[in-house]
């Protein structure tokens, strides 16, 4: 047994028995040679493994800024009361647990929740109790679960749309024929195509990088772990249009000359997970993947499914690497990229959904017809996952260089007053930054795009916010540990009607201490929603803070205290 099968063998053990037992801990470490406790270091990590029973239902609901706008409260004393499980706990006869989580992916559709991994949606309090009368029938989730719609709102018109466009399987992987790896590489490059999960780094170059590296054998990794709060694009490109995410793969295995490609999908997709194989299985008798592909002599390459099992921070490229290497899922030290070393320390790329079918389509159209839409320096076209406080939550294909303003009138954005792009780690921004341009030297958006009314308290959004980073945090560096524990702390003052002026400017210092020594990226953009909601709305800080002098004293005396003392013990 290797090591890198360890995530597999876990979730094995969990779906058979609800959860993984003494035994299995001790069967894996002795197949592994290696300590149980280092297993069990493995199972802590991750929200949705346990070592004890966590109920024959399972149900996770989304505790989002958008759920919480959504009736989150409501829905969740719905379940407590059906099921008569606490919140995050498991009801006395055993038969549910109930546990919040963070975003599940359905910010278009909250509030939502994952009964044994299978989508409910639009949740309210007669739903629930109709949800858990099933379930106490004894019914499947998978079999009366809720479909997922796509919600696709809005395209590019004329012929620029370049992800959401018909899809021919095969289109993509047949112009290879046309193309030798150095010729794809240069296509790439030439489309100027970027990273869509907010790192933005120029695709063909993080290729070029790969392929020029010495050592071999050299990987394709899928980075499907979209757990950004907000985002839900890939979500709908892996369910209308899998097939052009295998051909993206594909073609970047042809480039780097790479015969191993793996989707690490979160999962909270574990729903997706059928799709993908069905899909794999199917490319496999088109020859669309396996050996000679598409008739092409020495193109070799083929695609497994990784599933996760729930970390936020397993997103960074190389936290998700570890776990893939049956490890914590912990950022590794920045001393390579994992094009030098990656997967078992040998070449690797590592690109989201997007990414990979933006380079199928570039591909399939030409870097030519690619450059037509965006701009100059922002070229293409980006999915937005639009949520919150609009009447057309979904996503819209728009091409950069589109403004704030045209996103929130195409989805019917009500009374908009808070947006966040890009999800919490990205920037808050105020109506008066409405025609900002979604562009790389604007406001570039790795994809999640809420939307919050003049009805919504900032402060509970960055309470909520706060505590998903403090929960989602590995905890491995001090600044990222420490420095969300302060924020809380902080943000319950404001709450309190207790803060005062100091305690902006405290936080703001702590931002900009995570901003540059956090170890990893997600790290260091924790604090960038509460750092920009501090600019951009020094009228409701100014507002919150306490500026009454006798209702911040304590009302506490030292000396009285010892005088009381001396009184009643003489």
């Amino acid at each position: 047994m290797k090591r890198t099968e360890l995530l597999d063998c876990l979730w094995r053990a969990q779906n058979e028995h609800g959860f993984v037992r003494p035994q299995d801990i001790a069967e894996l470490a002795a197949a592994l040679d290696i300590s149980e406790i280092e297993v069990e270091g493995v199972i802590s990590f991750y929200h949705f493994l346990s070592r004890r029973p966590r109920g024959r239902y399972a149900i996770y609901l989304n505790n989002s800024p958008v759920s919480e706008t959504k009736g989150f409260e409501r829905v969740c004393e719905a379940f407590q009361a059906a099921t008569g499980a606490p919140l995050n706990g498991v009801d006395p006869s055993g038969q549910f647990g109930l546990f919040e989580t963070a975003c599940i992916g359905l910010s278009d559709m909250e509030p939502a929740a994952l009964i044994d991994f299978q989508p409910f949606t639009n949740l309210n309090s007669i739903k629930v109790k109709a949800i858990v009368a099933r379930l106490k029938r004894g019914d499947s989730p998978a079999d009366f679960c809720d479909p997922v719609p796509d919600h696709v709102r809005w395209v590019p018109e004329g012929d620029k749309a370049i992800l959401l466009r018909d899809y021919t399987p095969g289109n993509a992987v047949a112009r290879l024929k046309e193309h030798s790896p150095e010729s794809v590489l240069e296509e790439i490059k030439r489309s100027g195509l970027r990273g869509m999960g907010g790192a933005f780094f120029p695709t063909g170059f993080k290729w070029e990088a790969c392929r020029k590296d010495p050592e071999s054998p050299k990987y394709i990794f899928c980075n499907a772990d979209e757990g950004e709060p907000g985002t839900f694009k890939d979500r709908v490109l892996m369910n209308a249009t899998p097939g052009l995410l295998l051909e993206g793969m594909a073609i970047a295995g042809y480039a780097v000359g790479a015969e191993v490609g793996t989707i690490y999908l979160r999962a909270e997709y574990t729903w997706l997970k059928d799709k993908l194989q069905h899909t794999i299985d199917h490319f496999r008798k088109m020859k669309l993947l396996g050996r000679d592909i598409y008739g092409i002599e020495g193109f070799h390459f083929d695609i497994r499914i990784q599933l996760g099992a729930g970390a936020y921070v397993c997103g960074e490229e190389t936290a998700m690497l570890n776990s893939i290497e049956g490890k914590r899922g912990e950022p590794r030290n920045k001393r390579f990229f994992p094009t030098e070393r990656g997967f078992l320390q040998k070449p690797t790329v590592i690109n989201n959904v997007e990414t990979f079918c933006t380079a199928a389509r570039i591909m399939q159209l030409g870097a030519d017809h690619y450059l037509l839409t965006g701009t100059q320096t922002s070229p293409g076209t980006k999915l937005i996952s639009v949520s919150g406080d609009c009447r057309l939550p979904g996503v819209y294909e728009v091409e950069w260089g589109t403004t704030v303003r045209e996103i929130l009138e195409r989805c019917e954005a009500d009374r908009p007053h808070f947006i966040q792009v890009s999800g919490p780690s990205g920037e808050c921004i105020s109506m008066e930054e409405a025609d900002r341009a979604i562009a790389f030297d604007d406001l570039p958006c790795g994809g999640s795009f809420m939307v919050f009314s003049r009805s919504r308290d900032i402060l509970d959004i960055l309470r909520n916010y706060n505590r998903f980073f403090k929960s989602e945090s590995c905890g491995l560096c001090t600044p990222c540990r420490a420095g969300n524990f302060i924020f809380e702390k902080k943000l319950e003052l404001f709450a309190a009607k207790l803060a005062r002026t100091s305690d902006v400017e405290d936080m703001r210092q702590w931002g900009e201490i995570m901003k540059m020594t956090c170890r990893c990226g997600l790290g260091k953009t924790a604090p960038n929603a509460l750092l920009a909601a501090q600019r951009k709305f020094p009228e409701y800080f100014e507002e919150i803070v306490n500026r009454n002098p006798e209702r911040l004293s304590k009302g506490f005396s030292l000396q009285d205290a010892v005088r009381e003392y001396d009184r009643f013990s003489s």
